[in-house]
């Protein structure tokens, strides 16, 4: 199965959904629910398009957040602002039936490619 926009999730098997660039990201282990093909979410998923973003967000309210946050960032647009992406927490609250949250971690240093 090609799981664009979704994690592997079969039963026992391990993964990783993360957050945002200060949210917290979660260790899962699947549950194998054949109704989602064996898969979770991969991630927060965005609450604006990347135009949006840009468009709307300062690089002086990202480097407001992120410093709120103890957050060193290497590289990144404003499209990849957090503010951009929705709430992790209400995006696991909906995957109960797909995986099992066996750990937490917050981003401390992050790099992504600048597109």
């Amino acid at each position: 199965v090609h799981r664009k926009g979704a994690t592997p999730a079969q039963k026992n098997v391990l993964g990783i959904i993360p957050g945002s660039m200060t949210a917290p990201g979660y260790i899962v282990r699947g549950k194998g629910n054949p109704l989602s093909l064996n898969s979770a979410s991969h991630g927060a998923g965005r609450q604006m398009s990347r135009t949006e973003a840009k468009r709307s967000i300062t690089q002086g309210e990202l480097k407001k957040v992120l410093k709120d946050n103890g957050v060193t960032l290497l590289g990144a647009g404003l499209d990849e602002a957090p503010m951009a992406y929705k709430d992790i927490k209400k995006v696991m609250a909906h995957q109960t039936e797909l995986v099992d949250v066996v750990g937490t971690f917050l981003p401390k240093i992050v790099r992504m490619d600048r597109g």
